[in-house]
């Protein structure tokens, strides 16, 4: 045991004497958090747009109203034609047009049924959509204090955001970023562990130590698991305390799931590390291997269920999907282990898997 801490020890020596990985470790969860959560967002805010108002009724301008007074919305100017809109367009100032047709205040109260077109500038589609569906949301919340309806059939739809009823994109990019960070920068950083050893040449110091494989493998993770607990601490902190992040559910359970994929992401690291005889490969593997799966095949940014099946089987076999359903389970839904507890099971599976790779691998290598 006492070799075991000497070990240990030596590890935090080794990681806090490197500036550079010190400040890899520390400040890219910050950095990164505060980009995700400040300027990589789906919320739109001032957007500017144009009014054409065939109409101007009474009912039409209170509609135009309760879109200024909305903070999604600056209107920029009014135009009075068909062909300004193209005009408007091409010279890059609004984002969309709203055109009222004539008579709407009489065919909304006669026919039940008047028409506002959106006309939204698709050359960025996300926000086009994003604009479409921010105004019917607040043309329909006008039609429903006004007591009116849609459809001559008399039905009223009510829509219900749960969980997440302000629609705030920071939501998802916290539980998102906290785990891309945590696998990229976990998994990076051990990856290098063995490696160095190598390259430095103090191999052959492990190789001959008393220390069994499984000792070595531990040591080496175990530094890096408390460093990245910290990471944990700090994304969830800036999440909760600069962006509003709700935690409905248990925060030991968080922290037990966080340190279970900690855990995992490090044995990752490990099991690269073991199977390159340089930094650079570790690294590559490291950054090339894990950044796109992680990234695309997470559900972090791409729905899942929208991907083609193979990508959907595949994406099985990513550690950070099954984290990201945990993480946004506890936080935002309030759930309980006995809702996750399948995806907790996997996680623990292939941390498993990871650490019985990287040891027989180890094994390998000194025979």
């Amino acid at each position: 045991m006492k070799r075991f801490i000497g070990f240990i020890r030596k590890e935090f020596y080794h990681i806090f004497r490197d500036k550079r990985s010190l400040f890899i470790l520390f400040g890219m969860p910050i950095a990164q958090i505060l980009l995700f959560g400040f300027a990589i967002t789906n919320e739109i805010n001032n957007v500017e747009i144009a009014i054409l108002d065939y109409a101007k009724d009474s009912e039409s301008q209170k509609i135009i109203q309760k879109i200024k007074a909305s903070p999604y919305f600056h209107i920029e100017n009014e135009i009075f034609s068909d062909k300004a809109i193209e005009s408007e367009f091409k010279k890059g100032k609004v984002k969309a047009v709203l055109l009222f047709e004539k008579d709407f205040a009489k065919k909304l109260q006669t026919e039940r049924k008047a028409t506002v077109q959106v006309i939204t500038d698709a050359t960025e589609p996300n926000v086009a959509n994003t604009i479409s569906n921010y105004t019917q949301s607040i043309i329909q919340n006008y039609q429903n204090q006004k007591n009116t309806v849609q459809k001559s059939n008399g039905v009223v739809i009510q829509s219900r955001m749960l969980y997440n009823p302000e629609l705030k994109s920071v939501f998802n990019f916290v539980p998102g970023v906290m785990t891309v960070i945590l696998m990229l920068v976990s998994a990076m950083m051990t990856s290098i562990s063995i490696t160095r050893e190598k390259e430095l040449g103090t191999m052959e110091i492990l190789l001959v130590s008393p220390l069994k494989p499984f000792q070595v493998i531990l040591g080496k993770v175990f530094p890096y698991v408390f460093l990245s607990i910290i990471n944990a601490i700090v994304i969830v902190s800036m999440g909760y305390f600069i962006f509003g992040m709700p935690i409905n559910g248990s925060i030991f359970l968080l922290a037990f799931e966080s340190i279970l994929f900690i855990i995992t992401a490090l044995s990752l690291g490990i099991l690269i590390s073991t199977v390159s005889n340089t930094q650079q490969t570790a690294m590559m593997i490291s950054l090339m291997g894990l950044m796109l799966p992680v990234i695309i095949l997470s559900g972090f940014i791409f729905p899942i269920a929208s991907m083609p099946l193979p990508m959907q089987v595949i994406s099985n076999i990513i550690p950070a999907k099954w984290f990201i359903i945990i993480v946004k389970s506890i936080m935002l839904k309030g759930v309980g282990l006995e809702y996750i507890f399948k995806e907790t099971l996997i996680l623990l599976g292939m941390t498993l898997l990871f650490i019985g790779l990287s040891i027989k691998k180890y094994k390998t290598r000194l025979e």
